[in-house]
């Protein structure tokens, strides 16, 4: 059954370690993500309003299941402090079918 789980990494930018390590901090202990890996030292360049933004960020690298995309991106909504915060998946295409299985024990939601 594991080798047919299927996962979800969800990419999510934020200003400061302070507010990523929260982000993640709540994701985790709430079960909407298996794991959150903090990626510091990104630069990005992106279309603004004033123009061309420069801004130093951390990266979120977020492994959830798509039973729980809605609710974890309602939560990242909820806690970031970005007026429009990036929140966007993709599927995981193969994987470890016991990792994949870890995933979706792990972010399940308790009963």
């Amino acid at each position: 059954m594991a080798a047919t789980l299927t996962a979800l990494v969800c990419y999510c930018t934020c200003p400061d370690s302070g507010s990523a390590t929260h982000i993640a901090e709540a994701l985790v202990e709430e079960r909407l993500a298996a794991c959150v890996n903090l990626v510091p030292g990104l630069h990005s360049v992106y279309r603004g309003q004033g123009g061309i933004e420069r801004d130093d960020e951390v990266l979120l690298m977020i492994k959830t299941t798509t039973a729980r995309m809605d609710a974890l991106q309602q939560r990242i909504l909820a806690l970031h402090p970005y007026e429009l915060p990036e929140v966007i998946a993709v599927e995981a295409v193969g994987g470890s079918p016991a990792y994949l299985d870890w995933i979706h024990q792990q972010s399940r939601e308790e009963t």
